[in-house]
């Protein structure tokens, strides 16, 4: 390859196909030259397929677009076309190595002409090896059966009759070599066609090169043993096709897939397949029985073949056998095991705590699940990716199988939940003493690509005696690992009873939950929110609330973190919105235009704002409502910012470009940062009620200035909650807080009942 192949770019479709065809226009008019044109054209005819042959054999890899590093074998197959080209010119050149009269001279062409063999051979090898049939493809072996049935009928119809007819001359046995080369080469293209993947133009190419190669040769050997009465024409017309079915394959843009891999699909036996098989087996069989003892020689290495034919074949049984053997084992596997950290999985667990719970009562055993779920996984994933969110699991996968017994079990049950699984007498407590060394192994770092990381991890414990159910057992210590969380995380809880009872009251709130909206059981309660120098009325907090026909009224502590969990908050939020905003529509329509403009508070909750349609829903309102946009204030939490700031930065952004006003609901509560609070686009900063209820006992008093102060230097109003006395708003008031809301003024409560505030000349 010169400097320039590398850097050469490839053509295009239309050029590739253009250059295809001139090279068939100008390969195959030679070619029917060389078959059938005068004596004295031959000659000319063959140069110019060689020439043009050559050519192809350069240009083809480098203009379809091949990278360097595949072009081996095309590199190899061009060696090998120059060898055959060295072979014709010193066969014309060479007095007695025409072939015309038997001579010694003929060895030097030969040998050349074994070279080239070798070089095609070891290009097929190049691409076989690329391509990659799998260990449990059957090509090989179909292809090595293929070889043997070849090899046996050119030994007994070409080589032996060569033999005997002709004595054992170094001539005689070179001849009898490439009969016997071009079956090898007819298994490995063999092997390229059989072993899947796509059978392209190129690849067609290359088996009419072998068999034409096989073909010409057969007859060489023949006619040069006198056997039999063949032009050498004929014999010259095949090697010449072989050549042109050699070049043009990588002329043709298919030559891409000889050296890729393929996708190989094992399948059912074939009936074409399974008939090239019979016949295999079969012909050299009945050959061997029905032909005449020769000598021994020939009846040694037939029989050999007839043998190494029944072995192959029953090397494809075993194969074939084995094969759906491993698959099963690897079905299996992938089914009890998880393929990231090839730990046992959830049905595994199962089927090893059933077994356990079979001999519990009988050898006393106790039965105990530590179910592991890792704290704030996700801000690993939001913070470096999920890349290397999996190979902390990877790792923790490792810390925890190093921490248990051989006879324990370890499982990954999906996401970061893990499960162990211990079977002991149940006064060595094993599974309480390995929950406390686990969570001291947490606090060691975790050593990852992005450098040091630190999980704590919550841990439910569960044991049985072999009464419980296995995915009871799972269930309970799920349960477990749920109040480890809800203690404060980085925590081992002991199931009991009591807690089953809570999973059920929850599931049955969350059962009842489902459709509340649809069915009309959620209400819109409203909380007056006062201007606190004025005493008028600024606007409204909207708050949900449900009434449900089985369970009665439930408190929005019980349902709302339900809600978010389960996802439902996104759909109940933008009921809430959408009814909250034609409420205030509907007010303000009421007060008249003179009137003082209000505003409408409603809460975004943390998977609102991880929603991608908050912001076209928001817009969607807006529009269908008329209302102004300064009238409609979202409020969100510190925390559900900083789950994930960069995230939440994009939607708050696109809100505020909306025109609505964005609040910090709970301020002080949170993560109160400064830094934070400035990058955010809000316009309102509330007060959380557990500042303003400690006003009057200098408790709290500090802070609630404090922020004050800072929020107004940044240019935020504040609101204060949880207003219930006459000196706290007085107090409120002195120190220039904006607006209050709390029972002082009124209650959240329904519509209905609060007319009196609509009223604008009625003050607070």
């Amino acid at each position: 390859m010169t400097r320039s192949d590398a850097g050469a770019p490839a053509l295009t479709g239309v050029g590739r196909r253009n250059l295809f065809a001139l090279y068939l226009a100008i390969a195959l008019p030679l070619l029917g030259l060389q078959m059938f044109g005068p004596v004295a054209a031959q000659e000319l005819a063959t140069a110019g397929i060689m020439v043009v042959g050559l050519a192809a054999l350069h240009v083809g890899p480098r203009r379809n677009g091949l990278p360097v590093g595949e072009r081996r074998s095309w590199r190899f197959m061009r060696a090998g076309a120059y060898l055959f080209v060295a072979t014709s010119l010193i066969r014309l050149v060479l007095p007695g190595a025409d072939g015309v009269t038997i001579s010694t001279a003929m060895l030097v062409p030969d040998v050349l002409c074994l070279g080239a063999y070798g070089c095609v051979g070891y290009a097929l090898t190049v691409m076989l090896r690329r391509r990659r049939a799998g260990e449990d493809d059957p090509a090989r072996i179909d292809a090595l059966l293929v070889g043997l049935a070849g090899a046996f009928v050119v030994w007994s119809f070409v080589i032996a009759p060569a033999l005997v007819d002709s004595g054992m001359s170094p001539l005689r046995i070179v001849d009898a070599l490439f009969p016997v080369i071009d079956v090898v080469l007819l298994v490995l293209v063999a092997q390229l066609l059989l072993a899947g993947g796509a059978r392209q133009p190129a690849l067609w190419l290359l088996v009419v090169a072998a068999t034409a190669m096989f073909v010409g040769d057969v007859y060489f050997t023949l006619r040069n043993a006198q056997l039999v009465d063949i032009s050498p024409r004929v014999i010259d017309t095949l090697f010449m096709l072989m050549f042109v079915a050699l070049a043009t394959a990588p002329m043709h843009k298919s030559m891409r897939s000889l050296t890729e891999p393929q996708r190989i699909v094992v399948r059912d036996l074939s009936r074409r397949r399974l008939l090239v098989i019979g016949l295999v087996v079969s012909v050299p069989t009945a050959v061997t029985s029905m032909m005449p003892a020769g000598n021994t020689v020939n009846d040694v290495v037939r029989t050999v073949l007839s043998v190494l034919l029944t072995l192959a074949v029953l090397a494809r049984v075993v194969r074939s056998n084995n094969s759906r053997a491993r698959a099963e084992r690897a079905s299996r596997r992938r089914a009890t095991h998880d393929a990231l950290t090839d730990l046992p999985n959830r049905e595994l667990l199962a089927e090893t705590v059933s077994s356990w719970g079979d001999r519990a009562a009988e050898e006393n055993l106790e039965i105990s699940l530590l179910f592991l779920d890792l704290d704030r996984f996700k801000h690993v994933n939001d913070r470096w990716g999920h890349q290397v969110g999996d190979e902390l699991l990877c790792a923790v996968a490792a810390r925890l199988t190093a921490q248990v017994r051989t006879q324990d079990l370890v499982c990954r049950i999906g996401g970061d939940e893990f499960v162990i699984a211990l079977a002991s007498p149940s006064h060595l407590r094993l599974a309480e003493s390995l929950a406390e060394r686990l969570l001291e192994e947490f606090a060691r770092p975790f050593r990852l690509s992005v450098g040091d990381v630190v999980v704590s991890a919550s841990i439910g414990l569960a044991k049985s005696h072999g009464g419980a159910h296995a995915l009871e057992l799972i269930r309970d210590a799920d349960t477990a690992m749920y109040k480890a969380k809800g203690s404060g995380r980085n925590a081992v809880a002991l199931f009991d009873t009591s807690l089953r009872d809570q999973v059920r009251d929850r599931v049955n709130l969350e059962q009842a939950l489902r459709g509340a909206a649809e069915r009309g059981e959620l209400a819109v309660h409203f909380q007056p929110i006062v201007d606190v120098a004025t005493g008028e009325l600024d606007g409204f907090e909207a708050l949900m609330r449900w009434q449900s026909p089985a369970l009665g009224f439930v408190s929005p502590m019980e349902f709302i973190p339900v809600a978010e969990e389960t996802g439902m908050i996104v759909e109940m939020g933008e009921w809430l919105l959408r009814e909250s905003a034609r409420q205030l529509v509907e007010w303000s329509l009421q007060r008249g235009a003179g009137a003082r403009p209000l505003h409408v508070s409603v809460n975004v909750a943390v998977r609102q704002l991880r929603d991608g349609s908050l912001v076209r829903i928001v817009d969607e309102v807006l529009r269908e409502t008329a209302l102004p946009p300064s009238a409609l204030w979202l409020e969100i939490t510190e925390s559900g910012v900083m789950e994930n700031i960069e995230g939440t930065l994009l939607t708050l952004n696109a809100l505020h470009a909306l025109g609505v006003t964005l609040c910090i609901d709970d301020f002080g509560t949170g993560y109160s940062s400064l830094s934070y609070l400035q990058r955010l686009p809000v316009g309102i900063v509330k007060i959380d009620r557990s500042f303003v209820s400690r006003i009057g006992d200098g408790t709290n008093e500090p802070i609630v200035r404090a922020v004050l102060a800072m929020t107004h230097a940044m240019g935020h109003r504040v609101v204060a909650e949880g207003v219930e006395t006459a000196e706290q708003r007085d107090w409120l008031r002195n120190q220039g807080c904006d607006l209050i809301q709390g029972w002082y003024y009124a209650k959240a409560d329904r519509p209905e009942n609060l007319t009196k505030w609509i009223s604008p000349q009625v003050p607070a």
